[in-house]
Parts: C-alpha cells; sequence; structure tokens
C-alpha cells in the first residue's frame, strides 16, 4: 500500500513551531523540577521531622498518582481555590512537580553515595556547611547521578504530549488537530514520532557533550616509585657472567 507524505508534509512549519514549543515546555517543567528535587532531596536528608515529612509525603503522593490527574487537578482544580492558570503554565506546573517527585530520590542517591570523609575533611578546613555542600558534596552528588537527570529530562519531553489533552498546541496536540483537518493518520503521526525521535536523541547528544566538559574525569596521579620492588629486582636478578677472552 502507498502511503503519500506530499500532502502531510505541508504543514511543516506547523510541526516545527509545535515541536519548539514542546522542548521550551519541557525545558521550564525541567528547571522547576530540577529544582523541587534538590530542595526535596535536602527536606529528606535534614535532621528535623517537620522538613522530612512533608517531602516524604510529597514524594509518595506524585509519585503513586498519574500525570494526567495531576495536569488535571493544576488546570481544572485549582481555580477553584483562586489559582488560575493558563494551559501553559498549568502543565509546565505539573510536569515539573511530578518529575520533581523523582528527581527528588535520585539527588538523595547521589548526595548519600558522597562519602563521608570527604565532609569531615572540609570540616577540618573550617568550612561551612554551606560551602561544604556547594563545593564538595553537589559537584560529585551531580556527577553520580547525571545520566539519571538525563534520563527525566527525556521522560519531560515525551511526557509533554499529554499537554494536548488540556489544550496546549504542543507537538501531539498540533498532529491532532492536522489529522482531524486532513484525516492522514500514518502520515501526521508518523512525522510527529519521528520528530520526537529527534528532539530526544538530540537532546541526550547535547547533554553528553555538557557532561564531558562540566565533569571531566580526574587526573590520575603518577606512580610513584616503589622501593622495596627495586631491592627486590636487584636481589632477584641473575649475576652476569664475565665474558671470557680467547687466549
Amino acid at each position: 500500500m502507498f502511503v503519500d507524505w506530499s500532502y502531510a508534509l505541508r504543514d511543516w512549519p506547523t510541526y516545527l513551531d509545535a515541536a519548539w514549543l514542546s522542548l521550551k515546555l519541557s525545558l521550564e517543567a525541567f528547571a522547576l523540577a530540577f529544582v523541587l528535587g534538590l530542595l526535596g532531596a535536602l527536606a529528606r536528608k535534614s535532621r528535623h521531622r517537620a522538613l522530612r515529612a512533608p517531602a516524604a509525603v510529597y514524594v509518595e503522593v506524585v509519585r503513586n498518582t498519574p500525570v494526567l490527574l495531576q495536569m488535571f487537578v493544576a488546570y481544572f482544580a485549582l481555580p477553584s481555590a483562586g489559582l488560575r492558570l493558563s494551559p501553559v503554565q498549568a502543565g509546565v506546573l505539573a510536569l515539573g512537580v511530578n518529575v520533581g517527585a523523582y528527581l527528588t530520590e535520585i539527588f538523595r542517591a547521589g548526595i548519600q553515595a558522597v562519602p563521608r570523609g570527604q565532609r569531615e575533611a572540609a570540616r577540618v578546613l573550617a568550612l561551612s556547611p554551606l560551602r561544604t555542600f556547594a563545593h564538595v558534596v553537589l559537584p560529585q552528588a551531580l556527577r553520580n547521578v547525571y545520566p539519571a537527570v538525563v534520563n527525566q529530562l527525556v521522560q519531560i519531553i515525551l511526557g509533554s504530549s499529554l499537554l494536548s489533552a488540556i489544550s496546549v498546541p504542543e507537538l501531539t496536540g498540533s498532529a491532532m488537530v492536522i489529522n482531524s483537518r486532513t484525516l492522514l493518520t500514518v502520515q501526521v503521526f508518523g512525522i510527529a514520532a519521528v520528530i520526537y525521535l529527534i528532539l530526544t536523541n538530540a537532546v541526550v547528544l547535547a547533554a553528553g557533550l555538557i557532561g564531558r566538559v562540566a565533569f571531566k574525569p580526574p587526573l590520575r596521579p603518577a606512580a610513584r616509585p616503589r622501593p622495596l620492588s627495586a631491592v627486590r629486582r636487584l636481589l632477584t636478578a641473575r649475576p652476569v657472567r664475565p665474558v671470557q677472552k680467547e687466549a
């Protein structure tokens, strides 16, 4: 069966605008999720129960409810409480809050993976707790969890397709509008799928390049000479026999 793509490709400006909107909203939601995740991880690690308990409730509630339901709450329920948001604002808020719960656990695991001895060394150097966290703990924690954080960014890009349920004209929503007008279901959603594939792979590639620059591997220390090994080699070396000259 022949599939004609030429007619579906006539709407390529709409696809590009929708793809840019999807990427823009995803980055905004990721920025919100990053802040919420970092604050949530610090609250989960706090000694004060007044901080640990709300953070634990936030993580459990958000991770165990559908993200689409959270979007409906942000768009339909918050106005009844006096907070009216546009579809874009509600979508960014819902995505950021949802992924922020997952980043909370990811950052908490990364902070726990930093050896305690490094904090003690910073304390010996008279670094304040804030400087210790900013200059010692946080860089190593980010290095540990960087691949998982990038994966959450990809999940936000894919999850942005749900914003079409609250009338946001992102890529999936625009594809649905084009499909209702052209009835070229295979072509329209096939183009949208290819664009999503390009977006996610481009983000992963860019994140990989950023990670190589930001998290360069530490230089290996130069090999130190081992005096005992040198002595052992001298003792076990075979004596060299002198060459006898012929008379």
